[in-house]
């Protein structure tokens, strides 16, 4: 996953994962959509992947809305990005939208279905136009590409002499 020569470094990125509504469920829900793997393994994964990357991950999943939007309001100032998975939210939360547009984070919205590929409800994204990008289709792996994306994307910012957020 990682390119040759990559050299694994101290932390130094906070990166915040939240996953939304029913994600708790992955792994006995709509497997043939989701798959069999459960959120805490992808985490697991994730941790490990984190450490190669120098990032500080923290997951959090919440099937309300407010207590995601808290969480991004909690964020700023001790996070440096963030990647979310906001479930159904994608498609109906302005609130979600705006705490993240709110908090600056720079921001990888994830899902592990194509959501373009579904019923036609789901082709709208709320996170999207406030996030610097977008992966989906690759199951769980759609979680380790959006976190090695915010992890490129903010030490481009940093090389670059551009604030993180």
């Amino acid at each position: 996953m990682f390119p040759s020569g990559f050299v694994p470094i101290a932390a130094s990125l906070r990166v915040l994962l939240l996953n939304g509504p029913n994600l708790d469920l992955l792994g006995r829900r709509e497997v043939d959509v989701y798959g069999s793997v459960a959120l805490a393994d992808i985490e697991r994964t994730l941790q490990l992947d984190a450490q190669d990357l120098g990032v500080e991950l923290t997951c959090l999943q919440s099937n309300h809305e407010g207590v995601l939007i808290d969480a991004v309001h909690d964020a700023f100032g001790r996070c440096d990005g963030l990647v979310i998975n906001p479930g159904g939210l994608t498609h109906t939360s302005v609130a979600l939208r705006d705490a993240i547009a709110g908090a600056g984070l720079p921001t990888v919205e994830v899902h592990m279905s194509n959501i373009y590929r579904r019923e036609s409800f789901r082709h709208h994204s709320f996170i999207a136009p406030v996030a610097v990008g977008q992966i989906s289709g690759f199951g769980v792996d759609s979680y380790r590409l959006g976190l090695r994306a915010i992890a490129l994307f903010l030490r481009q910012a940093e090389q670059d002499g551009r604030p993180r957020r």
